[in-house]
């Protein structure tokens, strides 16, 4: 596992997931307040990789140069900023059009009923 992450699990644990996973959240909550396409979040989750990398490599003499770790901490970093970015939509779609939307679960929104029966 060590070979694949590039570091220790302990360490990408607390750098990737923790550390750098709080910073991914935010630009996807960033990106959704700023109501900015998801896809802009590889361009600055590709930055927070190199910064993971760096950071593992300053602080725990992880192993810099690694391809294959810097691929799953960019992955992983992805998916937090994913997460944060549809939270963020799903609420600020259901907060800002009350008469249009209804919460869907935790990351999507359906049309509101409109309360008429002939409506389609």
């Amino acid at each position: 596992m060590q070979a694949l992450l590039g570091t220790t699990v302990p360490v990408f644990i607390g750098i990737t997931v923790f550390l750098m996973g709080f910073a991914a959240y935010m630009t996807g909550q960033a990106l959704a307040n700023a109501w900015k396409p998801f896809w802009l979040a590889a361009t600055y989750v590709a930055l927070l990789g190199f910064g993971d990398r760096f950071l593992t490599f300053a602080l725990f003499g992880g192993e810099l140069l690694s391809v294959t770790g810097y691929l799953v901490d960019t992955a992983v970093l992805l998916g937090i900023a994913a997460l944060g970015y549809r939270l963020t939509l799903a609420g600020k779609m259901v907060s800002q059009y009350p008469w249009l939307y209804r919460r869907d679960g935790p990351f999507g929104w359906r049309a509101a009923d409109s309360g008429d029966p002939g409506a389609s």
